[in-house]
């Protein structure tokens, strides 16, 4: 009986193959809506202060519920504080009710005799409502320079929350709801290789300019000097046939990577893969053509997420009156395809058919079909040009 130690049988791929009892409890480091699911602890106060210094993206990224709260608590604030400053003026000159006013008296400012009053001036002067019954009396120099300082500050509140609020609305991430990828990727044969395929598209007509797409593969490794390290990342090239950068994503893209000797998925096969513990994240970078602004549209695939021997349902067709038509009901959906069990065998199946290439060239193709598309007759009838 041959024995198997615990740690070679974890190095079948270059990650380590979860335990069964935690594979259904695979934490994900981002979700499949794009979210980093981390956490800091243990931060010095010293880098606490550091968000307070950029307080401007501090404010934009803090959620909505808390814009709203400061919205109102800055307005209240500011005009409860120089109400207290406008009580303070009507006291010292003696216009209150129930003080000892000379006859002649002369008020700083006319109808401000008690603090709710000083509040409701307060206010009119900050959003230069202005109802008529209380202005200065222009007696008192102090409350000139008073009025100037809270009509400065009152525009430079207005400004900055304005601000705050329209940069929250032009989020860029706002954009990237309307991209989506597939729920799961898939394993097949493409092109006589054996690649893994993920379906990406735009939900909006308006492009996303300049767009690149790339991959993460995270996993825990360990080092030949014996160190863990959790959460290495291995690039991942992904490619669509229009091109690698730059591409015209106007209709759904389906993306695959060529599993070769340089992939990181080099040594899976279809009974390894639901083992293993990765996670391979997918990034799309663009530019919205109506905003200009970039943006940044993520998911993440874990290993029960990925169907060797799978092959998309295609979802583009063309209507009878020549327009392209998408289904977006077949987008995650996929079906089952002859695949080789491992790239060895992918690669044994390639040779065997150059081995046995006679020369033929009439090969029949073999399509997946689609039951939900329409089915239309094409006419293009021969040019014929007279000399």
């Amino acid at each position: 009986m041959v024995s198997v130690s615990r740690s070679t049988m974890f190095q079948l791929f270059p990650g380590h193959i979860q335990p069964v009892g935690l594979r259904g409890r695979k934490t994900r480091l981002v979700t499949k809506d794009g979210h980093c699911n981390i956490e800091f602890g243990n931060i010095e106060c010293s880098n606490h202060f550091a968000y307070l210094v950029d307080f401007w993206t501090t404010f934009v990224e803090i959620r909505w519920r808390f814009v709203l709260l400061l919205f109102v608590a800055t307005f209240t604030g500011s005009w409860f504080v120089f109400s207290l400053l406008w009580y303070w003026i009507a006291k010292s000159n003696g216009d209150l009710v129930g003080q000892n006013r000379t006859e002649g008296h002369v008020q700083c400012v006319d109808n401000v005799h008690d603090l709710m009053t000083a509040f409701l001036y307060s206010l009119e002067t900050q959003t230069t409502i202005g109802y008529g019954g209380r202005a200065l009396t222009g007696h008192c120099a102090g409350t000139v320079a008073l009025i100037v300082i809270q009509s400065l500050i009152g525009v430079f509140i207005n400004c900055f929350m304005c601000g705050v609020i329209l940069a929250k609305i032009s989020l860029p991430k706002k954009r990237a709801k309307t991209v989506t990828f597939s729920d799961t990727a898939v394993i097949c044969l493409k092109k006589e290789s054996l690649c893994l395929l993920i379906r990406v598209a735009n939900l909006r007509k308006t492009l996303l300019i300049g767009s690149q797409i790339y991959g993460k593969l995270l996993r825990t490794t360990t080092t030949p000097d014996g160190e863990t390290i959790i959460l290495d990342q291995v690039d991942v090239d992904f490619m669509v046939d229009a091109g690698k950068d730059n591409l015209f994503f106007v209709c759904p893209l389906t993306l695959y990577h060529i599993i070769n000797k340089s992939s990181p998925f080099y040594e899976l096969s279809a009974d390894t893969l639901p083992q293993q513990d990765f996670e391979l994240v997918v990034f799309l970078d663009g530019m919205a053509e109506s905003t200009s602004s970039s943006c940044q549209v993520r998911t993440s695939y874990i290993p029960q997420e990925i169907q060797w021997g799978y092959s998309f349902l295609p979802i583009i067709s063309r209507t009878k009156t020549g327009k392209y038509r998408v289904d977006f009901s077949n987008f995650s959906k996929s079906v089952q395809v002859t695949t080789p069990h491992c790239i060895q065998c992918s690669q044994a199946d390639v040779d065997q058919k150059n081995h046995n290439k006679d020369g033929h060239s009439n090969q029949q193709k073999q399509g997946i079909d689609n039951p939900g598309f329409q089915i239309i007759d094409i006419h293009n009838p021969m040019d014929i040009t007279k000399m």
